[in-house]
Order: C-alpha cells, then structure tokens, then sequence
C-alpha cells in the first residue's frame, strides 16, 4: 500500500526529542498497561502523564506516580479512584481524550475484544478531533486490515497511527524484514514464541486473546469464558497453551513490506501460565536463497530473560518515539512495525 504525505522540513530531530519530555498516555490499565507505566518511568524523553480503564481515568501533565496508580487501580478497581488527579467514568476514553491535553501519543494497551474495538478506538480518536500518535500491539491479521482500512481517515484527522507494535507482531517482524534483506528471495518466516507469567490472571485479557486461537475457539467464545471456565481449561492443559498457525498479523505486516506472501509465514508458540520462566526460547527464523543462489536460515532469539511484557512495552514506546518523529513532520496516517525503525527511547 503506498501513501502520499504532506511532508514539512526534517529540522533535527534530536533537538525536537531533547526540548521537551514526550507527553505520553496508556489506555488500558490490565497487566500490560501496569507494566507500561514501569517502563516509562525512568525515562527522561517520555512522561508519563494519563491512563485510563473501564471505570475512570487520571491525568496530570506533571507526571504519573506508577505506585500510586497501581495501589488506586488494585484496591479499589478503578484509577479514577486516585486522589486529586482522577475520574470515574463509564465513558472514560472519550473523556479522557477531551481533558488531557497535550498529549503527544497514546500506546493502546487494550485487548481486542471483539475483534473489531481497535478499529473503533481509532474511530472515536478520529471524531474526537484529536492530532496525535497512536500505537498498539494487537495480534491478528483481521484487526490490522480494519485499520489500515481506517489509514485515509487517520491522515485526514492528522494522526499517526503505528499498528503491531509489540513483540509479534512487532520485535521479531521487524527482525524478520530487517534480517530478509540478505536474500534475492524470501521462502519462509517463521516466528516461535515462549511465553512464561506466573499467574494467568496477572494478563486476563491476553490469556483469553491467546484462548481465542485454539482450536474449537473463537475470540466471541473466548470473550464469554468466565474466569472460572478459563481456569478449568488450564487446569486440564497443566497450564500451558500451545498454539500452532495463529492469525498473526505479521503476515501482513511483511507483505505489505514487500518481504514475501502472507502464505509464507507462520507465527506458534507455547505460554506457560503458570511458571515465569518460557516454556521454550523466542526467535524468528527467516530462510531464503541469497543471489549467488545459497539458501540460508538466519534465526534472531531474544533471550529466554526477558519476558512477554518487556518485549512489548519496549518496542512498543520504540515506535511511539519514532511516530512522534514522523507526526512532527507532517507523515499522518497507518504505518506498521516493518516499515518503521524504533527509536530507543532514553
């Protein structure tokens, strides 16, 4: 898909990061969302400054306090609990977006669930008048290519919108186009997962996305589990989830890149629920015939200590830097995490 910018001078990019902290918001306020607000805090190029949950929202263009949002959000259920910065509300996001401002990007840590509340996240950040960045983690084929459906409708609102973002789609995508570059001709990408948490109700929303893929699920289904029904299924399973030919949008996300088809890659993994460590090492293997006509595998692993929210939050606000880089210069619209390099944010 190729897009036409209005583009404005490039000025300097490192003094545009260095004036000024990056004011940054987290919708979701799940594990993800948690976890989001503990990567951000030491750093000095981003502030974390607004978050909101399905019963309220806080902000403060000063700064958040991680732990004082966590003990508000975990005692009492809701951020808009938190004493003099918050909100309840049952329509938290809309009003969120009305009341906090600026704010320069917003990371998306929100399950979709449906499959369609991404797409009408972007949609209600398009009505609500808003210029910013955007970027999320979701997972399957199918919500991406609601919102690239979406990307005329970004551009025109002023919005730079990075979509997949997270480990993968994400990290290990972009290691993928990055690594396929050694090749006249890509055969196969191939993305193998582990993923190890302690307790599956520290990411609910993720585990029930995860559910979704399996065989005999679907995202409606795996939506209407109670906690007790997911529970018994992970009792029956020991704990873990094995998941074969997910729906994963670094399908694609390569081939809009030109990497190769979508029928070329495939995404598994296992996620242990209930043991930190990974049931098996992450990596990406991308074979293909090089032009003196070799056929070679390069294979990217992350190491088995970082975990699942470490490998999303950080590429995540990655390509939140580098979209606030592209916003500033006037390149509006849906991008994904195989055409933009992240910016290692300090």
């Amino acid at each position: 898909m190729v897009q036409e910018y209005a583009t404005k001078p490039m000025g300097s990019l490192v003094g545009t990061y260095l004036t000024a902290p990056i004011q940054v918001g987290v919708l979701g306020f799940g594990g993800l969302g948690q976890t989001a607000c503990r990567v951000l805090t030491p750093k000095q190029e981003m502030r974390w400054v607004a978050a909101a949950d399905q019963k309220g929202y806080v902000y403060n263009p000063n700064g958040l306090d991680p732990e004082a949002c966590m003990v508000a959000y975990q005692s009492q259920g809701s951020l808009g609990y938190l004493e003099p910065n918050g909100t309840l509300s049952n329509d938290s996001i809309r009003e969120l977006i009305e009341w906090a401002n600026p704010v320069d990007g917003y990371f998306l840590a929100l399950p979709n669930l449906p499959n369609t509340f991404m797409a009408s996240i972007a949609q209600q950040f398009i009505a609500s008048g808003w210029r910013g960045v955007l970027v999320d983690a979701i997972k399957r084929t199918s919500a991406v290519e609601q919102l690239l459906a979406l990307s005329n409708q970004l551009q025109l609102a002023g919005i730079t919108y990075m979509t997949g973002c997270g480990a993968t789609p994400g990290l290990l995508t972009a290691a993928a186009a990055l690594a396929a570059q050694s090749y006249s001709e890509v055969h196969s990408v191939k993305i193998t997962f582990g993923v190890g948490i302690a307790n599956w109700e520290a990411y609910r929303a993720t585990i029930r996305e995860d559910i979704a893929h399996l065989p005999g699920y679907s995202v409606e289904t795996a939506r209407a589990m109670t906690d007790a029904e997911i529970t018994a299924l992970l009792d029956q399973t020991n704990g873990l989830l094995t998941l074969e030919n997910m729906e994963h949008a670094d399908d694609v996300m390569l081939e809009l890149a030109g990497i190769c088809g979508r029928d070329r890659v495939t995404v598994g993994g296992v996620v242990d629920t209930r043991n930190p460590k990974k049931p098996l090492s992450t990596n990406v293997q991308v074979t293909g015939r090089t032009f003196e006509g070799k056929l070679s595998t390069h294979t990217f692993t992350l190491g088995d200590e970082t975990s699942m929210a470490a490998n999303v939050c950080g590429p995540a606000f990655g390509y939140l830097k580098a979209a606030v880089g592209l916003h500033r210069r006037g390149m509006y619209g849906v991008f994904t995490a195989a055409e933009v390099m992240p910016q290692f944010v300090r």
